[in-house]
């Protein structure tokens, strides 16, 4: 397992950020991409979708994202460095969107693999609420009325 370790430690900082929504062919994709990996046994995915919700008697429509961008890939290449220490997973991939992203479409997708479930399950949980904690990355709802303000994680 050290030399696997090694081998992540060694790799560039990697860009999670895709303009605009995250689309079900890139997931597709993204997952039909593994079905030569023959050692994984199981796939955990959580899809982050923007919802059509209701604040303060308004509608939200979209979402646009911004994020520190240096930052928040600095800080996830070392969540990743983190949870490939405490998991072993053969890979994990993780997106979010950066701009408009409509009520109704993805925005997040983190997508994690392993021989066993058991840690690609704990592992995505556990990169989905860091990512939601740790990173700069904002969100601002966009209102029917053209209105508009920030989003609170709860």
């Amino acid at each position: 397992m050290a030399n696997y370790r090694k081998k992540m430690s060694d790799k560039r900082i990697k860009n999670i950020f895709i303009k605009g929504p995250v689309s079900p062919s890139f997931i597709a994709d993204s997952i039909g991409k593994h079905s030569s990996k023959t050692s994984i046994g199981a796939h955990q995915i959580f899809l982050g979708q923007v919802r059509r919700d209701e604040v303060d008697g308004k509608t939200v429509t979209a979402i646009e994202y911004t994020a520190f961008e240096d930052l928040a890939l600095e800080k996830m290449h070392a969540i990743r460095e983190e949870i490939f220490g405490k998991y072993p997973l053969t890979c994990m991939h993780i997106y979010h969107s950066l701009g408009t992203v409509k009520s109704g479409e993805l925005c997040f997708f983190v997508f994690t693999s392993s021989a066993h479930r058991e840690p690609a399950t704990q592992a995505c949980a556990e990169v989905v609420e860091r990512i939601k904690k740790e990173l700069p990355i904002w969100g601002k709802e966009l209102f029917e009325d053209n209105t508009h303000q920030w989003k609170e994680n709860k």
